[in-house]
């Protein structure tokens, strides 16, 4: 049987694997290196205009059940671009064009192969691209290791760093782990419902007989464990801080903004659209598990001395916070989708610009690898940096959620308004007292940027790319913070 497939549906993912096998063979042909980041950033804008354009029009889908194989319901499809989608694919692109500035004084700094590293991260879009767009087990799963495999090698690449070889051994560990457990969950749910899509796994669940129960129950447990190695969700977070501190800075941000954007993306279409019917196994089950990541996220946090790491288990936290909205089960499920989207959209701002002048501000090569790293080292920085202490401080105060960083505020409050219209007041207890939690490293390394420099202070001169992304992203949370209607009224409608 041979289907037509709809290009304009998947044309933001089609641009982006072109672009990664065009970057690798020019690469192979002598390309040079300075044109490789340009390029892979024009892919990534033109699979955004692309997504710009798939939004001016109705829902597409593609990679449809032919005929015989649909039954009496409608057209079960792997492949759907409607606003969900669109609106999480636009957070990927344009989340991964930062990364790719970051990357240039990186590839530099740290002798890292251009060609290969650019291919790597665009096939990880390229995963993270299918991955929102999917709803089949089946393309689910491909697209999640899509998006897994190449990040590994990513961290890997600074082949003279045993730190970063470690990393990547730990990531591909976990990776495969998270597989397999994937894996049985869903072979466990197609041997209990034998469907894949998940239009067709909800009504099965509904109607499943009583011998079958655990089995499902079973299945949608691993699922969801599954991604939580994705998100880092407490206990599948170990890998997160050494992964952040081991791999190159602008892996460790796509892994802290793209990879759990695609994560949280995949986590809400499995729970809205294949599992609604077993909302009473995994709604207490994600409750949990949120409460448990905030908390242990902000307390570790509060003993970090390092930015890397610190960053790294804010992110741990900040999951917590992302996977409140979905513990509500059926219970307002559309609204708790949108509150989850929302926050994941302005995290992505707001961490983004924090990785980015952490990046410029410390370049690490092979003689100065520990020589900026620590908080104390950015004490006094607006005296030597203004501009750039003053972004620092502009995005740790949006991600503790003060005024005027408005934008967190706001994604604050979305999270909580969703988790106390579902009825689990506890959750929104526990997230209370953890947002406090977090106002005190946030402010305390803010407060260090104002403060008196110490006697040898180190100092570097960020590149052009990278002050072009702390520009950006600065720019996007003072544009989100006087009008966060712009996020909150798309995810609405998308979700």
């Amino acid at each position: 049987m041979i289907q037509s497939i709809d290009y304009a549906a998947v044309a933001p993912a089609l641009i982006v694997a072109l672009a990664a096998i065009g970057v690798l063979l020019g690469d192979a042909f002598g390309v040079p290196r300075r044109l490789l980041g340009p390029l892979s950033a024009g892919a990534l804008l033109a699979a955004f205009a692309a997504v710009l354009a798939l939004g001016t029009g109705d829902r597409r889908a593609t990679f449809c059940l032919p005929d015989g194989l649909r039954g009496d319901g409608p057209a079960s499809c792997s492949y759907v671009a409607d606003g969900f989608t669109l609106t999480f694919q636009g957070v990927v692109l344009l989340a991964a064009a930062v990364v790719v500035l970051l990357s240039a004084q990186q590839i530099t700094d740290a002798r890292i192969p251009a060609g290969e590293y650019h291919f790597l991260l665009l096939a990880a879009v390229t995963g993270a691209l299918a991955l929102v767009a999917a709803r089949d087990l089946i393309l689910l799963v491909v697209a999640l290791e899509t998006l897994s495999l190449p990040v590994f090698a990513l961290a890997g690449l600074r082949r003279y760093d045993g730190t970063a070889s470690e990393a990547a051994l730990k990531l591909f560990l976990v990776s495969v782990v998270s597989a397999a457990i994937m894996l049985f969950g869903v072979s466990l749910l197609y041997g209990a419902t034998g469907a894949m899509h998940l239009d067709r796994i909800a009504p099965a669940l509904e109607e499943l007989p009583a011998g079958l129960d655990a089995v499902a129950a079973a299945g949608i447990v691993l699922v969801l464990a599954g991604f939580g190695f994705k998100v880092a969700a407490v206990p599948f977070h170990f890998w997160a801080p050494d992964v952040y501190q081991g791999a190159p800075l602008p892996v460790a941000a796509f892994l802290s903004v793209v990879s759990k954007a695609a994560g949280f993306a995949g986590l809400a279409i499995v729970l809205s659209l294949g599992f609604p019917a077993y909302a009473h196994v995994w709604g207490p089950l994600v409750a949990v598990l949120a409460a448990v990541t905030m908390t242990l996220g902000n307390l570790l946090a509060l003993r970090q001395r390092t930015a890397i790491r610190l960053l790294a288990w804010s992110s741990v936290a900040q999951s917590g916070y992302m996977l409140a909205p979905l513990a509500v089960g059926t219970r307002n499920l559309p609204e708790a989708v949108a509150a989850t989207t929302a926050y994941v959209a302005f995290y992505a701002v707001m961490n983004l610009g924090a990785f980015a002048v952490v990046t410029g501000f410390r370049r690490r090569t092979d003689e100065r690898a520990q020589a900026i790293d620590t908080l104390d080292d950015y004490r006094g920085l607006a005296r030597r940096r203004p501009l750039t202490a003053a972004a620092l401080a502009f995005f740790l105060i949006c991600l503790a959620g003060l005024p005027p960083g408005v934008m967190g505020l706001f994604a604050k409050v979305v999270v909580f308004r969703g988790v106390v219209a579902g009825d689990v007041v506890w959750l929104a207890v526990v997230m209370a007292i953890n947002t406090v939690i977090g106002l005190y490293y946030y402010l305390l390394w803010a407060a260090r940027l104002f403060g008196t420099p110490a006697a040898a202070a180190p100092d570097t001169v960020p590149g052009l790319p990278v002050r072009a992304a702390v520009a950006a992203t600065a720019a996007g949370a003072l544009v989100l913070s006087v009008a966060p209607q712009v996020i909150l009224q798309t995810v609405t409608a998308a979700s």
